[in-house]
């Protein structure tokens, strides 16, 4: 089962170094401790960054880490994902 506050602390940690507003992806690397290849894992999930941009519509802009992880939440829910 997942754990979804500790997932939820995972993105914020992962994400909160990006130079916000982001407008793309793409500005989120940086901030990645290993690039597209951070992993994100609770219990029976586990995805990288690049898995998980795959499953992602992205409404950019962002103004917040906040606001950007409360979307990847919502739409990883939304799927079946966790």
């Amino acid at each position: 089962m997942v754990d979804h506050d500790d997932l939820r602390q995972q993105f914020i940690d992962a994400f909160e170094g990006a130079d916000y507003p982001i407008n793309s992806p793409m500005d989120l690397v940086p901030a990645l401790p290993q690039g597209p290849s951070t992993k994100f894992e609770s219990g029976d999930f586990s995805m990288t960054a690049m898995e998980l941009n795959t499953k992602l519509s992205g409404d950019f802009p962002y103004e917040s880490v906040d606001a950007f992880v409360d979307d990847v939440m919502d739409e990883l829910e939304e799927q079946g994902l966790i």
